[in-house]
């Protein structure tokens, strides 16, 4: 297993006895909801419809199944939930206007028929990659709103959600103690025989048992590399392979994202120099990546290093991703590569390196931590 440098002191961190509120205080949503509002008021969209999971609850609060929240341009947001849902859902957001429905199809009339009173002409959808963002939402959308304007209003969402305020990073961090907790005892106690199910069920067992609502975990056991690593039965861990453990927990919503990779074996060869390869990596791109400085730029060092040892062709290109309310979201530069020319800005949390090396009869190999862009521009390592 290899970690970076020695000032990652694991044992301290989770000792630190660090407050965060377990509910964003009612202001801090009514100021960025009102600044959603002026970005939607100046790109001339009348109102925006969400169904994505991660923003729903950035404006709500409150992580909700079959997310649907109406956010005009002038006035107060609309939220609709399931009827009988209403009180619980009351309970933990700041919304008062509450639309309740029996069914999909009397959610879709409903909102229609506010959209048709309310007479909006030019209405936002989030084109998302997660969980309720359906194509089917989208079309069925369409269809009973023929009289609208359909845009894209994702940027302006990410335009708000990429900068964090202080309270989301304070969550983010208490996630990131967690995660290399986790990390680290799973990964320790890694033997021979056992299944990436089985791996992932002791660190899914930890991460339920220190708080978190949605953890996630990816296992990758050698010799064969995924890059996403969904946990096999039938794949064990032998000698003369790489595992490798990615580990996001997650605190009131927040995601810290940490990878470490263990060595079955004495790790000499080709292996050895992976190891080498991926901690001079990350060394390089944590010293390089800080406020002003663009992805891009970094990732052109980032493959000279890999070219000097001859991994290259084995690497996925980009290395970074933003983390928050979803594991990986924009930046994501190993999904967008237009998210590569953006510029590192202070309040950002990533996660570095995120790309793996993949190498055929060795399996994955992989360093990440998440780190907190501060106000000086340097790089605050949590996990």
């Amino acid at each position: 297993m290899f970690r970076g440098k020695a000032d990652i002191i694991i044992t301290l961190l989770n000792r630190a006895v660090l407050y965060v509120p377990t509910r964003l205080p009612e202001q801090i949503l009514k100021a960025r909801y009102g600044r959603f509002q002026e970005l939607l008021r100046n790109s001339e969209v009348d109102a925006v419809m969400l169904r994505t999971l991660s923003s729903f609850k950035y404006f709500a609060r409150v992580k909700w199944l079959r997310p649907a929240l109406l956010i005009p341009a002038e006035s107060e947001p609309i939220a609709f939930v399931a009827r009988g849902e209403e009180d619980f859902f009351r309970e933990r957001t700041w919304i008062g206007s509450i639309v309740t429905y029996a069914d999909g199809g009397e959610l879709m009339g409903k909102v229609s028929r506010t959209i048709r009173e309310m007479k909006f002409r030019r209405v936002g959808l989030e084109f998302g990659i997660e969980r309720d963002s359906y194509i089917l939402f989208y079309e069925m959308f369409k269809r009973l709103n023929p009289q609208v304007e359909v845009v894209d209003v994702s940027q302006l969402i990410f335009q708000l959600r990429m900068v964090k305020e202080a309270v989301e990073l304070d969550m983010i961090r208490r996630a990131g103690r967690i995660a290399a907790k986790v990390v680290e005892d799973v990964l320790s106690r890694v033997k021979m025989g056992m299944s990436e199910t089985d791996i992932a069920a002791e660190a899914y067992y930890e991460l339920y048992r220190s708080g978190c609502e949605e953890p996630h975990v990816l296992v990758n056991v050698g010799p064969e590399p995924r890059v996403h690593s969904e946990p096999f039965k039938d794949v064990v861990v032998r000698e003369g392979v790489f595992v490798t453990m990615i580990v996001a927990a997650d605190y009131n919503g927040y995601y810290a994202n940490v990878s470490r990779t263990k060595y079955m074996g004495e790790a000499s060869g080709v292996a050895g120099r992976a190891l080498e390869c991926m901690n001079m990596v990350f060394e390089q791109a944590r010293n390089l990546t800080k406020a002003g400085v663009r992805f891009i730029d970094v990732m052109k060092t980032l493959d000279k290093i890999y070219a000097e040892y001859g991994f290259l062709e084995h690497r996925v290109a980009g290395y970074v991703h933003g983390i928050g309310l979803q594991v990986e979201e924009p930046p994501i530069t190993t999904i967008v590569p237009a998210h590569r020319m953006i510029d590192v800005k202070p309040g950002m949390a990533i996660a570095l390196v995120h790309a793996p090396l993949l190498l055929k009869g060795l399996g994955q190999v992989k360093l990440e931590d998440t780190f907190i862009v501060r106000e000086d521009g340097s790089l605050e390592k949590i996990t």
